[in-house]
């Protein structure tokens, strides 16, 4: 494996958490803030929680672990491109 340039791997790590904390926004603020009545008329409900409410209270923390994951994974494949991989 070839180490690559430090200042590409350190762009395409911003570009990934950018990225990340873009959905995060908007799943989190877009979908339990600004949008919640309109997803409250027009969504299914979940139980008998409107859809709204539920990425209010739960769906933007289960977002939020799922965007974990992803950046667990996203990373792991830009370090072992890169040449910064940890296994051998």
């Amino acid at each position: 494996m070839k180490i690559d340039h430090p200042i590409a791997h350190r762009r395409a790590c911003l570009r990934i958490v950018l990225g990340l904390l873009v959905v995060w926004f908007a799943v989190s603020f877009g979908c339990g803030i600004l949008f919640r009545d309109w997803l409250d008329a027009n969504a299914p409900s979940i139980g008998h929680a409107p859809f709204g409410f539920w990425m209010a209270q739960q769906g933007s923390i289960i977002s939020f672990i799922v965007l974990l994951v992803v950046y667990a994974i996203l990373m792991n494949r830009l370090d072992a491109k890169h040449g910064y991989s940890e296994s051998k």
